[in-house]
């Protein structure tokens, strides 16, 4: 996307990647329709951002909502990050409920938005990311069902690479997989339970993760991803970002 983005929808913009992911795009010129369940938290982003940002408290997954957010607002860069906090605890110890919490929010926010962008569709040109995770390349045994379900947000960007591709749309999806980071939300929660696994403190262990990937780093990946025509996978670390494979 060579033209600057007018119209931008963020999910989860309320905090972590997503509040950092509005900045950088309402800086950038763009106006950003940031999307959350705490309405309070929203205002706030707004109160900092200014009217450059449009708060929206609601659900993400909701098939009704993404329908009208685009067509209402006409985005032509589209950010998937809501997502929940997996529950923490090896797999025999999991619930189906607990194992499936992600599958529940994070799939499926990705599945919704990008069912609507398809069938609406969103104006040639147009750019969706939807955030994966490292978790989808290496596993996560303590997260449940985290990792798969960021690996079908994978998928679901191919098949519906495929599908814009056939139908002559001209959309173009794209992954990001954000290593792990106390600097999100998920990340803080699974660094806590990978550290007491491991038996060390939080501070050891995220000594070992350096160097560390900060919030602005994903919304810089998220800003060159929207501009550049390049791969459709990419790993965002705190070295930078690369392509998938």
């Amino acid at each position: 996307m060579s033209d600057p983005i007018q119209t931008a929808v963020v999910t989860g913009a309320s905090r972590g990647f997503g509040r950092a992911i509005a900045a950088a795009l309402v800086a950038a010129g763009s106006h950003v329709v940031g999307i959350a369940r705490d309405e309070q938290a929203l205002r706030a982003v707004h109160d900092e951002l200014g009217d450059g940002f449009t708060p929206l408290a609601a659900d993400a997954t909701d098939e009704a909502l993404a329908q009208d957010v685009v067509r209402r607002h006409r985005p032509t860069l589209v950010v998937l990050n809501a997502g929940v906090a997996p529950h923490m605890a090896p797999v025999h110890e999991q619930t189906w409920e607990t194992f499936s919490r992600n599958w529940h929010a994070d799939t499926r926010h990705v599945f919704t938005w990008t069912r609507a962008a398809l069938r609406e569709p969103l104006a040639p040109g147009s750019v969706v990311v939807a955030m994966s995770s490292g978790a989808a390349l290496a596993g996560s045994p303590l997260s449940g069902g985290y990792a798969s379900a960021k690996a079908a947000v994978r998928y679901i960007r191919g098949y519906a690479a495929d599908e814009s591709e056939r139908a002559g749309l001209d959309i173009r999806f794209v992954t990001l997989l954000p290593q792990l980071t106390p600097a999100g939300g998920v990340g803080s929660v699974g660094i806590t339970g990978y550290a007491a696994r491991q038996g060390v403190d939080r501070d050891t262990f995220i000594e070992g993760l350096q160097p560390i990937l900060t919030t602005d780093q994903v919304a810089k990946a998220v800003l060159d991803v929207a501009a550049d025509t390049g791969a459709p996978e990419y790993i965002v670390s705190g070295a930078g970002s690369r392509p998938v494979g």
